[in-house]
């Protein structure tokens, strides 16, 4: 059996002594202690030689680190003489790179995404030690030198990522800093064997829907040193199966009768068998052994043409899924730092929210299977998109190559997932093309299109059939039509944002919406901590370094003022204006997915832009930089529920939407009432909204509960249950809210300790009561966000994290509750 030495002590940090990039007048002298998995900056923060790049301005005092070569250095043990040989295994390297055994070269690196084995047993000393060093070249001077070959090609940012195999948004993003790391962002290890490894398996999953049969079917290759027949051997669960090895290669299925099938959240459980592979010599000796989780269930893609179009339906075991899903970026730019936990609590996040399919971003990194098994259990399904975006990117080498082995790689990597449902090509790249002037700046150059077109999909259907592959996002299916044509595929909605009012949303019921996003600010408690000794407003100096996207505080006023009194930028309206960017989010969103989802199946999908952040800043996030949720995750766990009830327009009148996504048939019993600003009702009915499983049920609202149009003085109120749905005729800034009235109760729990009720009771009509639990106190957490109450209702909203001592009284309470207030 083989032997791992893990290579996680030891390391020293230095400004590369022979790098081609001279040493900066900031770069530290000498060695710095140094961690692995991580990279220079977090070494740097470590050591206390930079300030933290998230805090204040500290981004642009660091960009010098990712313009810097560097070298980490540790000593090896002694050579293992029990195995034949021992090899050096870099799980990832960040990003282009020289290794270096006993002072000499034994490889060379220039991708973030793959991983590197070096046979290192003849530079071992049998009795000494021996040096390593890896050397890291700054990926500023390797994308410019790949530049400079390959000539100039046109992108979305002022970065030269797409000459580099490296994560692109480390280059900044418009949610996103600049900072270019280097380092070993994986584990680094000695792998010690004898005779004979397993070198690549790929299992294939199938399962056979008339007889509930399910197999798993493995390919697998080895690396060998000597002769002899080796054996595999394959179990999954009790069940067994074994071949003898013709060549390097071997290939044996398993069959499990009646397996228990794997099932998106919300569809069914997600049941995981154990698997294992082992390779075995003549005397029946384990030489290496490969262990998964795996999850029976097949997946398909619906992209049939229609009335309406081209369909983009995912179906899992035969049953068409609506998918609730967001968008993921890498959780932290310094990517070493998400570990399994940090993975799981934010999947789980997102899960709670009603989520059930997570795309994992283009310009982001492949993830670790610690993300993909969390997936796994929680019932969420993985799109994965091939690392490219919003550039066009050269296809000549030395690229095409590391494409095709990075490709390759993270396909076999991952297709153990039962999560994983989707292959997509890129990001944005095929619309880029034809919207963004990319065609005549390329003038015939390469620009990506055989990669998504070609490479790609040869790749997955040789290594992964089981699973769809799409093109790209958006995408239409062919050149036959516009590349976001809202009709056919995917599509990206992000003219409303850029151009328009969200009201836009329901003009149109794409086929599947896979970006669509407004912007907010993050949580009042995660500003402070941003941007210390800072006096907060809407354009000051800290506000505007965390804001990444162009125009982006333009923006959000525009969009505030088609609904709102836009406050002005001064620190004294400073938590009005936090207060109404947040709730406009949060209103833009469910406008949307409201619509969308009222119009399923024509609509089969919404994806979120974007679950999470990478650091503290303003952006489309539903859970900020220092995960805080704001307002909008509170909104989309309404959004995402199995049940959802809303007021729509089917031609020119409101209707309420009965959108069940759950197994069980829904009659919902809506009562209706036309109510006044002042919170009298003036009329009252109730209505049946029939919905079966997985379906939508629509019911026409009497002329009698419409509220005048145009009067600003009435609107109406949907209740089925704990369900509520709104409908006001006019906007904000036209409709007659009244002075907010409403007393506050506190109650504090002795068990759990630090956990406080806060009970509030409407006086007069409250519209969108948020409680801001951060302003009591950093820690603190409510378990709702923004609702809205009538005339003597009340709501309890628990806050954890606080116990309210200093803080309790109602009066404080008071300064942390906001919600709409007369113009």
């Amino acid at each position: 059996m083989k032997d791992v030495t893990p290579l996680t002590e030891g390391w020293t940090l230095r400004h590369a002594p022979a790098g081609t990039v001279p040493a900066p007048a900031e770069a530290p002298v000498g060695d710095i202690p140094a961690r692995v998995p991580g990279c220079v900056h977090t070494d740097l923060l470590a050591a206390g030689l930079i300030e933290d790049p998230f805090r204040s301005r500290n981004e642009t005092a660091v960009a010098w680190v990712g313009r810097t070569d560097w070298r980490y250095d540790t000593a090896l043990g002694p050579r293992d003489t029990a195995h034949e040989r021992t090899d050096l295994v870099l799980d990832g390297l960040d990003t282009v790179a020289a290794v270096h055994v006993g002072g000499v070269r034994v490889g060379n690196t220039r991708n973030m995404h793959r991983s590197y084995r070096f046979d290192i047993t003849d530079r071992l000393d049998p009795a000494e030690s021996t040096p390593l060093s890896v050397d890291f070249t700054s990926a500023y001077t390797e994308a410019e030198a790949v530049r400079a070959l390959v000539g100039d090609r046109p992108n979305a940012y002022p970065e030269p990522f797409q000459y580099i195999r490296k994560m692109a948004c480390s280059f900044g993003w418009d949610w996103g800093p600049t900072l270019v790391t280097a380092g070993m962002w994986k584990p680094v290890r000695l792998e010690h064997w004898s005779t004979a490894r397993l070198a690549t398996v790929c299992p294939l999953v199938t399962v056979d829907g008339s007889t509930g049969r399910a197999e798993l079917r493995v390919d697998v290759e080895r690396t060998a040193r000597g002769g002899g027949v080796l054996t595999a051997r394959a179990r999954v669960g009790d069940h067994t199966a074994s071949v003898d090895f013709d060549g390097d290669h071997a290939a044996l299925t398993v069959e499990v009768p009646d397996a228990a099938l794997w099932w998106p959240r919300g569809y069914g459980e997600q049941p995981l068998y154990e698997a294992e592979l082992e390779l075995l010599d003549t005397t029946g000796a384990v030489l290496d052994r490969w262990e998964r989780r795996l999850g029976f269930r097949t997946v398909t893609l619906d992209t049939g043409a229609d009335a309406h179009g081209t369909a983009f339906t995912l179906a899992v075991n035969g049953e068409p899924v609506f998918a609730r899903g967001v968008n993921w970026i890498p959780d932290d730019v310094f990517p070493s730092r998400v570990g399994p936990d940090r993975y799981r609590a934010r999947l789980t996040q997102a899960a709670d929210a009603g989520v059930n399919l997570v795309r994992v971003w283009g310009g982001g990194i492949y993830e670790s299977d610690d993300f993909y098994d969390v997936c796994d259990e929680l019932g969420l399904m993985v799109w994965q998109d091939f690392l490219f975006a919003c550039a066009a990117y050269p296809e000549e080498q030395p690229l095409r190559s590391e494409i095709e082995a990075e490709a390759r790689e993270n396909v076999t990597r991952l297709m153990p997932h039962a999560s994983l449902v989707l292959w997509n090509g890129n990001n944005e790249n095929l619309w880029g093309f034809r919207d963004w002037d990319w065609e005549p700046a390329l003038d015939g150059d390469s620009w990506g299109e055989g990669y998504y077109l070609g490479l790609l999909p040869r790749v997955v259907a040789e290594t992964d059939p089981t699973r769809p592959y799409w093109a790209g996002s958006p995408w239409s299916g062919g050149w036959d039509h516009h590349p976001n044509d809202p009709a056919h595929g995917t599509a990206h909605s992000w003219d409303v944002w850029n151009r328009a009012d969200y009201t836009d949303y329901l003009d149109t019921v794409p086929r599947f919406v896979a970006e669509f996003g407004w912007q907010a600010p993050p949580a009042h408690a995660t500003l402070r901590r941003a941007l210390p000794g800072e006096e907060l407003s809407a354009t000051s100096p800290g506000m505007l370094h965390h804001q990444k996207a162009h125009d982006g505080n333009g923006k959000l006023e525009r969009g505030l003022a088609h609904h709102f009194a836009v406050p002005g930028a001064g620190p004294e309206n400073f938590d009005r204006w936090h207060y109404l960017t947040q709730l406009n989010q949060a209103r833009a969103i469910a406008t949307g997915i409201e619509h969308w989802r009222s119009h399923w199946p024509v609509c089969a999908g919404t994806v979120l832009w974007q679950l999470n952040d990478c650091w503290p800043v303003t952006s489309w996030a539903a859970v900020d930089g220092d995960a805080r949720l704001k307002p909008l995750y509170f909104t989309l766990r309404r959004l995402y529920a199995d049940r959802l009830l809303t007021v729509q327009k089917r031609d020119g009148r409101p209707t309420v939407v009965a959108d069940n996504q759950s197994a069980i048939p829904w009659d919902a019993a809506v009562r209706l009432r036309r109510v006044a600003a002042d919170g009298r009702t003036l009329a009252e009915t109730t209505v049946t909204a029939s919905a079966g499983a997985r379906s939508v049920a629509l019911a026409t609202v009497p002329d009698e509960l419409l509220p005048d149009a145009g009067s600003g003085k009435e609107f109406l109120v949907a209740d089925a249950g704990e369900l509520r749905a709104l409908h006001f005729p006019v906007r904000d800034h036209s409709f007659a809210y009244p002075a907010p009235r409403y007393d506050v109760e506190t109650v504090r729990h002795g068990d759990p300790a630090g956990v406080v009720d806060v009970v509030v009771t409407a006086r007069t009509l409250l519209r969108d009561l948020l409680l801001q639990a951060d302003r009591l106190a950093p820690t603190a957490v409510a378990d709702q966000g923004p609702l809205t109450l009538l005339p003597g209702e009340s709501v309890t909203i628990r806050v954890s994290g606080w116990d309210g001592v200093g803080d309790g009284s109602p009066a404080s309470v008071r300064d942390a509750l906001f919600m709409v207030e007369p113009v």
